[in-house]
């Protein structure tokens, strides 16, 4: 799948998927924190699924600057291994995880056919990549037990954070650094520059 890749892109994916396995870190401590708040209220179920979508936000970055087959899978499974090695809390299955949710950000492009890398595609990857981890989850974490009524409230809360959190964000992350110059070697870059001579002709 990396076959036609060059050491650059590589590089890069690396670069991405080590930054994102140490944010990840820092994301479930926010989020729990975020469900001590929210338990005295019984709000307790939805607090991981407000900022689920930054779990989702390193595959999407990749795969908008590489546009590359497998970039997704390979970042989710990358900074899975990272969140590991920094003493991450869910131990191996955050492998698996990662291996999910780089693939529901795959499934989007490939869709596409890798062809379309436009805002709508980001947030659908998103979207797809929050499907799958809740189906993961339903078993692996045991949510199956959980009301309908509130699977369903933490379906639709991750599916919008899916979709802003990683689809929007993710692409404004990526844009911003791309007008910077530092991504002229990449896809992305590349396509930023040619808009931009594009606009001073």
């Amino acid at each position: 799948m990396t076959k036609n890749w060059k050491l650059k892109e590589i590089v890069m994916l690396s670069i991405i998927s080590v930054v994102a396995g140490v944010l990840y870190m820092f994301f479930v401590l926010f989020a729990s924190t975020l469900r001590n708040i929210l338990t005295p209220i019984g709000l307790a179920p939805f607090s991981f699924e407000f900022v689920f979508g930054l779990w989702f936000i390193g595959s999407v970055v990749a795969m908008y600057i590489i546009r590359k087959p497998g970039a997704a899978l390979f970042t989710g499974i990358i900074s899975a291994g990272v969140e590991i090695l920094a003493g991450g809390p869910g131990g191996a299955k955050i492998l698996l995880i990662g291996l999910v949710q780089g693939a529901g950000i795959e499934t989007a492009f490939l869709l596409t056919k890798y062809k379309n890398y436009h805002l709508r595609v980001l947030i659908l990857s998103g979207m797809i990549a929050a499907i799958y981890s809740f189906i993961y989850q339903l078993f692996a974490s045991g949510n199956m037990a959980l009301a309908p009524t509130v699977l369903i409230g933490m379906l639709s809360i991750r599916l919008i954070s899916g979709a802003f959190l990683s689809g929007v964000l993710g692409k404004w992350i990526a844009d911003k650094l791309a007008f910077t110059g530092v991504l002229d070697g990449y896809a992305l870059g590349k396509e930023v520059r040619k808009k931009r001579e594009k606009d001073a002709a």
